[in-house]
């Protein structure tokens, strides 16, 4: 008896110190300067500590419980990785590591992705850490151009970061340089037609059959193709496919916020906001312009919607408000979906008014302060805030997912700083690209 009580009680206090251990204590009373750079930090370590070990690139997903058992930690996410190695790069500039260790992490990742499965230069959607294609539906086995096109604009920010320093630096840069080089974005026309396509297979080839035209997340696909100096596309890829010879255009003006790009193709609402952030965590919206928007003025009209919509709760649901906003495309209580004003399931995602800072500073504080200082560690874990919750399910799962918290770190800065913004548009074939899709910006 003596033995069982001793062991029960080692269990007992094992637990209670497991748990004392992954439990965060919150602090009161930082500065607005101060809780901005715990919340990059502590999401950074997604990108840093939680980064799939072989290739030190980031994980599609990761689950900090056993209550949603998680069977593909090893699976590398191409678009989560192009948000996190811009993640690294506001790492060595907040000092959250060391320049050298953030070189060799980005040297670890760009080697990997030097023999990675390709498909005309396209990296797939997933990727195994032995460097092949993990299929992402049945016929989605082969190049995902969409992931493809936020890598490479990280991999740019990488480049220009390092362009001019040190010899090993420099040689990163290159090979860096030669990745980019690589994809065969013409490739993706599908034959030679005026739209770019999001998949090809080797095995299916066009079976997806996906055309992408805007308006939507997929904008930066469009710039890095027509910014490519080795596989480029004409400007009418642009305006014929992309814009739809200005079908792209509406004219509304939910809660009075002025939109003029048509989301997805519909006229009368919008949609997720990673549809405003995912293009610009490297190609800068202040005062970029062209002949369909002024992308500022769009990117921060989108968020001020959602503000708008998440204060006045047409649905009441619990927890919505000015401090409690924001709808984008993440975990919900039944799977994953696209949340927005008009697929509302009384789920909040913090990335989506976290990443929105640089369009609404204020209105994404108030969102930072009630998360950390309200919620806590019910949405608060090692890795930052967790993807997703809804107080009206009682609902408050411990996952993230890479794409989700990307945006946070680089988003945040961009909105400090401009780095990742000054980076991007530093590139010469990048402001080639614009100048030849008849954009304007103040960086051209």
């Amino acid at each position: 008896m003596k033995f069982i009580y001793t062991l029960g009680l080692f269990v007992i206090l094992s637990s209670c110190s497991s748990q004392k251990k992954n439990t965060l204590v919150t602090k009161k009373g930082l500065s607005d300067s101060q809780l901005l750079t715990l919340v990059q930090k502590q999401t950074f370590n997604y990108f840093w500590d939680g980064a799939e070990p072989i290739s030190g690139l980031a994980r599609e997903r990761f689950h900090s419980d056993n209550v949603y058992p998680q069977n593909d930690k090893d699976v590398i996410a191409t678009g989560a990785v192009g948000f996190g190695v811009m993640s690294i790069l506001v790492g060595i500039e907040r000092k959250f590591i060391t320049r050298e260790q953030g070189y060799e992490r980005l040297k670890k990742g760009v080697d990997f992705l030097e023999k990675a499965e390709r498909f005309h230069g396209a990296w797939p959607h997933w990727i195994y850490p032995t460097g092949k294609a993990k299929p992402f539906s049945k016929f989605d086995d082969g190049g995902d151009l969409v992931e493809t096109a936020y890598l490479a604009q990280g991999l740019l920010c990488v480049r220009q970061y390092f362009a001019n320093g040190s010899p090993k630096e420099k040689a990163l840069s290159e090979q860096i340089d030669k990745l980019w080089k690589g994809i065969e974005w013409d490739w993706y026309r599908n034959g030679g037609k005026n739209v770019l396509y999001w998949h090809w297979s080797a095995n299916v080839g066009w079976k997806m059959n996906f055309a992408v035209t805007g308006f939507n997340e997929c904008l930066i696909m469009y710039i890095m193709a027509a910014a490519s100096p080795t596989h480029t596309i004409p400007a009418e890829v642009y305006h014929e496919g992309w814009a739809k010879r200005g079908a792209i255009n509406t004219n509304i003006a939910p809660y009075g916020f002025p939109i003029k790009l048509a989301h997805n193709g519909q006229k009368d609402n919008v949609g997720p906001l990673f549809w405003s952030q995912y293009s610009h965590l490297g190609l800068d919206p202040r005062g970029l312009k062209d002949r369909y928007a002024d992308y500022w003025t769009e990117a921060k009209n989108h968020t001020l919607i959602h503000h708008a919509y998440c204060k006045e709760n047409p649905k009441k649901y619990k927890g919505y408000g000015e401090e409690s906003w924001g709808l984008t495309a993440s975990y919900s209580v039944k799977g994953y979906a696209g949340h927005s004003p008009s697929h509302d399931l009384g789920v909040i995602s913090p990335t989506a008014a976290l990443s929105s800072y640089p369009y609404t500073p204020k209105e994404s504080m108030k969102m930072i302060r009630h998360l950390y200082e309200d919620l806590g560690d019910k949405v608060w874990g090692e890795y930052g805030f967790y993807d997703a919750f809804s107080e009206t399910a009682d609902w408050y799962p411990k996952r993230y997912l890479g794409i989700d918290q990307g945006p946070i770190v680089v988003m945040i800065e961009n909105g400090r700083t401009g780095l990742l913004w000054d980076l991007f548009m530093s590139a010469p074939e990048v402001q080639t690209g614009l100048k030849k899709l008849d954009f304007q910006s103040p960086k051209l």
